[in-house]
């Protein structure tokens, strides 16, 4: 895994409609709207933040997280208005003995159903598999969580089953995940 692709400078991504990049404290009105949403976090584990104080600190904690290589959140923007945060993307849980890395996302509710998750997705996939070199890309899920499971199956993630009553999430307790699962000799540029 080329960790360097990643860590030496924070890498932005671009297609022709998103921009994925990094969310700056000019952007806290932003990550607050999706961050005090509670729809938005039905489905993950992450409690919705009530406070603009805390998730002004989150965005510090997104580049504190970064320097230490642990996480990198990018900014899902859109390219005809650059400064228009319409998600978050990340990747984690870095597993370097295996090649593998484990990616997540949401979205502000105002922007659902437009095909901009899958999109953003398709965008980490290309630079995750091409530029980083990783083997293996998997998400984890709510089994209710419908939309976010048509965004992999549309990238060509592959289910492969559900862990039952397999961890704690934050505000959920106990619960399920399906584990979605992409790996490069399946990916196809």
């Amino acid at each position: 895994m080329n960790l360097e692709a990643i860590f030496e400078q924070f890498p932005i991504l671009m297609s022709d409609d998103l921009v994925l990049k990094k969310m700056e404290d000019h952007h806290l009105d932003e990550v607050y709207q999706i961050y005090s949403n509670d729809t938005v976090f039905e489905y993950c584990g992450i409690i919705p933040k009530h406070n603009r104080d805390t998730v002004k600190n989150m965005i510090g904690h997104f580049e504190r997280d970064y320097n230490k290589r642990s996480r990198v959140k990018w900014g899902i923007f859109s390219n005809s208005e650059s400064d228009i945060l319409l998600g978050i993307i990340e990747v984690l849980d870095f597993n370097l003995k295996v090649n593998m890395v484990s990616i997540g996302y949401f979205l502000a509710e105002a922007h659902w159903g437009r095909g901009i998750a899958t999109e953003a997705v398709s965008m980490l996939l290309d630079f995750l598999f091409t530029d980083v070199n990783v083997n293996r890309i998997q998400a984890e899920v709510m089994p209710a969580n419908e939309p976010s499971k048509k965004v992999l199956l549309k990238n060509g993630f592959v289910k492969e089953g559900t862990l039952r009553q397999a961890t704690i999430w934050s505000g959920k307790g106990v619960i399920d995940l399906e584990i979605y699962s992409f790996l490069k000799e399946d990916y196809v540029k």
